[in-house]
């Protein structure tokens, strides 16, 4: 990933498409810096991110902005940030094919929601699914929290993005950004393309007790844990008490259902069968997980080892996948305040 000096927002004129070409769709997602990531995130969103840089024009971010609403320690949100960017670099992330930066780093972000915001109604930001669950997990009702869904819009319309690849607990929010694009191209003129949410085939990812893998439910599996961390994870696994001897229902396991989301489908054949001949023990299936999870994730461990030791790298790419991401909304900016009179 060297550095340019040219800015890859830009393209030469040898390098522009035909003007008939049909235009790549812009696709936009965000991923908060919470902790660190886990086989939920991978399966769930980061290796659609890594496959959709070949598809469209994208723009991922880390939305330091949103993670302020229950991150308050400087020193861990700025760890956070710099795992979530060493980790979707490793992973494959492209920052010569998409455009990855910190969200804070586009600061007319905060500009295009305050806008959007008077032509909002509280109303439907009362409606907000995200906002109500927060509240009954114990979260401070602030006014960040509940003005979350107009910075997520700002996030995508900024870019003019028409695409946003989202799990279908935020299907909500781009049916929520879409209405506001939709009040201010009523209200002053339009600009904003209507966004179209991205469903991808939901896997479950199960966590190690059984419910969905989650950070909030502390039952995560690290995607870059090895060694004693990652197999103390995986032995906390939940199984029943079926004996080594009989016969198991590889459908209703949470192990197995782990290691068929990293196995090919005849590895996966062939461990069920395993399990419905009897005599394999749910100790030996961990460890065959063990032995998946290292194989799928080795390569990317030892290229986030190095950019761990090359941090002027991942920081290069940031600001390079920013500067591209600020002339975009600059651009929109330009065309908002034209459209609503800021001159």
């Amino acid at each position: 990933m060297p550095a340019t000096s040219r800015s890859p927002s830009r393209m030469s004129p040898a390098m522009e498409p035909p003007a008939d070409a049909p235009r790549r769709p812009r696709i936009l997602s965000g991923v908060q810096p919470s902790g660190k990531l886990h086989l939920g995130n991978y399966f769930g969103a980061i290796r659609q991110h890594i496959a959709l840089q070949e598809e469209g024009d994208c723009f991922f971010f880390v939305a330091d902005f949103h993670a302020l609403t229950t991150i308050q320690d400087p020193a861990v949100l700025k760890e956070n940030v710099r795992a979530v960017a060493l980790d979707y670099l490793a992973l494959g992330l492209d920052p010569e094919k998409a455009a990855f930066f910190r969200q804070s780093d586009v600061p007319e972000v905060t500009e295009l929601a305050w806008i959007l915001s008077t032509v909002t109604g509280m109303g439907l930001l009362e409606r907000a699914h995200s906002y109500k669950d927060k509240l009954a997990r114990g979260i401070p009702a602030s006014a960040g929290l509940f003005n979350y869904p107009l910075l997520m819009a700002a996030d995508i319309l900024i870019y003019r993005s028409n695409v946003v690849p989202v799990g279908q607990d935020q299907v909500q929010h781009i049916e929520m950004t879409r209405d506001i694009a939709g009040y201010f191209n009523q209200t002053w003129k339009k600009v904003f393309p209507l966004p179209e949410a991205r469903l991808d085939r939901q896997l479950i990812v199960p966590g190690t007790d059984g419910k969905k893998m989650s950070k909030s439910y502390g039952n995560t599996i690290d995607i870059f844990a090895e060694g004693p961390a990652l197999k103390s994870a995986v032995m906390k696994i939940v199984t029943d008490s079926t004996p080594v001897e009989a016969p198991k229902d590889p459908q209703t396991d949470n192990v197995f259902a782990l290691y068929a989301l990293l196995a090919t489908a005849e590895e996966r054949d062939a461990l069920a069968g395993r399990y419905r001949a009897g005599g394999l023990g749910y100790g030996d299936a961990k460890k065959l997980l063990i032995e998946k999870i290292d194989e799928r994730f080795r390569s990317a461990r030892q290229r986030r080892r190095e950019l761990e030791r090359d941090p002027g790298l991942v920081e290069a790419s940031l600001r390079r996948g920013a500067e591209r991401a600020r002339g975009e909304a600059r651009e929109t900016m330009r065309q908002v305040r034209e459209a609503v009179g800021l001159t």
